[in-house]
């Protein structure tokens, strides 16, 4: 069963992680949240959510992709270097990654976003297009192995897109295995 990081703190948008969350589940993936610290994170609307690593515990190896939910969560994760190595190897391995809402500050302190298509929370946009993104406001925007969304009303197209990048991550993986 592959394993989908996902980053966060407090303060997340409670809906941006539970939603992912559940919907990985569904579709038969393993959700991991790490943190800075294990015990548990508040979300912005006071669900409570266990953390099953701290960042310094994490492999990213070990991971299939990574997942960046908003809120005030990415103001926490992105000051945090463990986090920000952890994304630079996602980012290195071209693994999947999908962020939502604030989700892509984390990218921004990453160094991963100029060049790039993308959108995210209109109060980040000004953020994302000095750091060199090419800012789209749209529900979805999907740029190679990167999906970026603007808000929870995005989750939907959101989560699908995701789902249907991780599907053609695992496919195409496949056919490298068979064919060595």
């Amino acid at each position: 069963m592959e394993r989908v990081l996902i980053l966060a703190a407090d303060d997340v948008e409670d809906v941006e992680l539970l939603y992912p969350y559940y919907r990985l589940m569904e579709e038969g993936y393993q959700p991991v949240i790490a943190s800075s610290k294990k015990g548990d994170i508040t979300g912005k609307h006071g669900y409570k959510v266990k953390v099953d690593l701290s960042y310094d515990e994490v492999e990213p190896d070990e991971y299939f992709a990574v997942l960046l939910p908003g809120g005030r969560s990415p103001e926490r994760v992105r000051i945090d270097m463990h986090a920000i190595q952890i994304v630079k190897s996602f980012i290195e391995s071209r693994k999947p990654m999908a962020a939502i809402c604030h989700g892509p500050q984390i990218l921004i302190s990453a160094g991963a976003v100029r060049g790039r298509r993308m959108t995210c929370w209109i109060g980040i946009r000004d953020d994302l297009i000095a750091a060199g993104a090419k800012y789209e406001d749209k529900e979805v925007v999907e740029d190679g192995e990167l999906i970026t969304s603007r808000q929870p009303s995005d989750l939907p197209r959101f989560m699908s897109s995701f789902l249907k990048l991780l599907q053609r991550t695992k496919e195409r993986l496949q056919v490298q295995v068979n064919k060595a």
